[in-house]
């Protein structure tokens, strides 16, 4: 009997450590966080401006803080991880008149950006992929007027079809995105995810046998802006 007990408390034993495997796998690999830029109505007031004038980027305010960074799909070490890279060192402004967005540019410090892992942060800084030092910074320009009359003014979202020229690493592509808008209080909060192949920016996505890199993924923002 004593020998039985000892064979069913092996096993439960070991199936503790099964069960249990991936997640502590997962949680030692970093990666699978949700993307940082989404934007909670539940969170937001009724507009306490109009749209028209010159809006500065701000640090925002939780839930909307100001962010900006990638998300990317890798296989590490035969895992699958979704990588999600942020910083808040964003700035920029949008001008506004008569509804019509007719202007906006935001710029970005990539030697802000961090995953959960340093040392895949500092491997992402070389100049193979980001190259930092040579481009520290990336831009996202509004290429085409928008017309943003139809933001509700209730703390409520809208979404708005836009062309954007992002430059990262020096190159430049254009590429619709759908922005999420929000008017809450004396702010404008914009959100989106531009799809991207790295290439075409000039990023190679490393191989390196324990980890692979998706040749796409999106470039992310939310953005929080006031009235100057």
């Amino acid at each position: 009997m004593r020998k039985l007990l000892w064979v069913i408390g092996a096993l439960a034993v070991v199936l503790v450590v099964v069960l249990a495997a991936p997640a502590v796998y997962k949680a030692a690999r970093g990666g699978d966080d949700p993307a940082a830029t989404l934007i909670d109505p539940g969170a937001a007031d009724a507009a306490a401006t109009d749209l028209d004038g010159t809006w500065a980027v701000v640090p925002g305010e939780s839930p909307h803080e100001t962010v900006a960074g990638y998300t990317v799909d890798e296989v590490l070490r035969g895992e699958p991880v979704t990588v999600v890279g942020t910083t808040g060192q964003v700035g920029g402004e949008a001008r506004i008149a008569e509804g019509v967005l007719e202007a906006a540019r935001f710029e970005v410090r990539m030697d802000g950006l961090a995953t959960d892992i340093g040392a895949r942060d500092e491997r992402a800084r070389q100049p193979d992929i980001l190259d930092v030092e040579g481009h520290p910074v990336s831009t996202l320009v509004v290429a085409e007027r928008v017309d943003l009359s139809g933001i509700p003014d209730d703390g409520t979202t809208a979404t708005v079809p836009v062309q954007v020229d992002l430059t990262v690493k020096g190159t430049t592509v254009r590429t619709p995105v759908e922005v999420t808008v929000l008017r809450s209080g004396d702010q404008v909060i914009a959100s989106g995810a531009i799809p991207v192949t790295w290439t075409d920016v000039g990023v190679e996505p490393p191989s390196l046998g324990f980890v692979t890199v998706a040749p796409e993924g999106t470039v992310d923002f939310r953005v929080a802006l006031r009235k100057r």
